[in-house]
């Protein structure tokens, strides 16, 4: 009997043990299914199969992401610089946004229509078109530029050519954000061809920005093609900056975000205040050195992550976030939106945030022929130019990728062993320059900034020519009267021999119609105490 007992007991427990580890296992089975699934590493050449149908739509979604994104944030652009909008103030979105910028105030699209100017090229001529199809057509364009871009139109129109368009020795703002912005034709055009995205823009990112500046650019289209294979933006971002040196700061910068959002996963506010901190000391750019305006494309690419990371899918949060970080609050929720629409694809993205696109949809962006309408019917064209050319197929009703996995461009860095030292008013700020000007400094580079009287109202032709004396060694340096065609420093010199330096500026042709306007001078070194 006590044999039988002991028996039946042991039965029982047996019984209870085998139920507690069935349950374990069933809790941990329904525990992993309701997980997302983690993304499988793809491998190169592997085929990646998408309907015609969701690969339109996800081209589609880019494009028009990238509109809203704009739209959204165009009201606070540059108004919020080394702050964050705090939750208090609404971000607004009226219904008659679409059409308010496109009737008033139609430049703020920028982020597309400089898009749309290399998209045509490649329409004319085709992907494999030479660099110098595409810095003719952004030289001589009508659209007005800023730093990056307007140093490098100033530089092609004034025979150096790209490349060197856009190495920062000839272009201060060689970091800045402007690449960043242009580049998402590059990554929607080669949807999950990493190679092909970053060799587009290593043509075309050059003209304008090197370093930090041009591998905003390569990351910002990695993106892209990454967001036609995943729907895991942890992945994605991740994944993506696999095309970026890890040597490099932009690298460093991004994956810090990535690093601290895994340790605030709940606060964007903490994870935007250690990019502050660590981040946040441009050097290139004139309008941001000592001072608190950032337009580099490190901080502002962090800016598009957070956004991306924090925002966890939603459309609408994912643009806020972008935009409360300040800064270039148009162009980074213009970036962060555009991705996440090729992810989501057009049809899901909320219809509240494209409910009045329809109104401008057909009408060409300013300074171009081309509306969304027509840039989805083109991007979904050269997308199956470049499955093709890159080993896909194309299918009945669907299309096939030989995925590209993403590599490291090469190593660029800018402005290497110069840090600001100086920067101080000439003197002649907002007074008439037209004889000479004499500056000494110690250091190892140097840079002049200057406006031009009018300058917005001016279209002469006319050029001003100012000699440049350093240390005895003579250039002419011309200054059109043509903000269309100018550049925001009279003169730079980098990597000079620390020391002691004599300037002297003398402007050999003053004219009645206006005036030159010297700025601030900054100087540098690489002896910092």
């Amino acid at each position: 009997m006590k044999k039988l007992l002991s028996n039946k007991h042991h039965a029982v427990r047996c019984s209870v043990t085998y139920l507690f580890f069935v349950s374990i296992f069933l809790f941990l089975g329904l525990y992993s299914f309701g997980q997302k699934a983690p993304n499988k590493i793809l491998k190169d050449k592997q085929m990646v199969t998408l309907s015609k149908q969701a690969l339109q739509d996800k081209i589609k979604g880019g494009w028009a992401g990238q509109t809203i994104g704009v739209t959204f944030g165009g009201p606070y652009e540059f108004r919020f610089l080394g702050t964050m909008i705090h939750d208090y103030q609404k971000l607004e979105w009226p219904e008659d946004a679409f059409q308010h910028y496109f009737d008033k105030e139609p430049g703020l699209y920028d982020d597309i229509y400089m898009d749309l100017s290399f998209v045509d090229v490649i329409e004319k001529y085709g992907v494999e078109a030479p660099i110098d199809s595409f810095a003719n057509a952004f030289a001589n364009a009508s659209y007005p530029l800023w730093h990056a871009n307007q140093a490098g139109r100033y530089n092609i129109l004034h025979g150096i050519k790209a490349p060197l368009s856009g190495y920062w020795k000839n272009n201060p703002h060689a970091d800045d954000i402007d690449f960043q912005i242009e580049a998402d034709f590059a990554g929607l055009m080669n949807p999950g061809m990493s190679g092909a995205a970053s060799q587009l823009c290593d043509k075309v990112g050059h003209i304008m920005n090197y370093g930090d500046g041009w591998y905003g650019g390569v990351y910002i289209a990695n993106l892209y093609t990454q967001a036609f294979v995943s729907n895991d933006i942890s992945f994605i971002v991740s994944e993506a900056l696999k095309s970026i040196p890890k040597e490099s700061t932009y690298y460093q910068c991004i994956n810090d975000v990535i690093k601290w959002h895994q340790q605030y996963p709940n606060d964007w506010k903490r994870t935007w205040f250690e990019v502050q901190k660590k981040w946040s000391n441009d050097v290139g750019c004139s309008d941001g050195v000592f001072k608190p305006f950032d337009i580099s494309s490190r901080i502002n690419s962090a800016y598009v992550i957070i956004g991306l990371l924090y925002g966890n899918g939603d459309f609408g949060k994912t643009m806020e976030i972008s935009i409360r970080c300040g800064q270039d609050a148009d162009c980074n929720p213009s970036s962060a939106a555009g991705i996440l629409g090729a992810i989501l694809g057009y049809d899901k993205i909320p219809t509240y945030w494209k409910k009045n696109l329809t109104q401008i949809e057909n009408r060409d962006f300013v300074f171009t022929n081309i509306s969304l309408v027509k840039m989805y019917e083109l991007g979904y064209k050269h997308a199956l130019q470049s499955i093709v050319k890159n080993g896909g197929t194309i299918q009945d009703n669907n299309v096939s990728i030989a995925y590209q996995q993403p590599v490291p461009v090469q190593l660029e860095q800018s402005f290497v062993g110069l840090t600001p030292t100086v920067r101080k008013g000439s003197g002649w700020s907002n007074k008439p320059f037209k004889d000479s000007f004499a500056y000494d400094f110690d250091g190892n580079g140097i840079v002049i900034t200057s406006s031009l009287s009018d300058e917005w109202n001016a279209k002469s032709d006319y050029e001003f020519k100012v000699e440049v004396d350093l240390d005895g060694v003579k250039e002419i340096i011309s200054l059109p009267y043509n903000f269309r065609k100018r550049k925001a420093e009279l003169f730079s010199k980098y990597q000079l021999n620390e020391g002691h330096h004599q300037l002297k500026l003398t402007l050999l042709n003053p004219s009645t119609m206006g005036n030159i306007l010297i700025s601030d001078l900054i100087v540098y070194s690489n002896k910092v105490k």
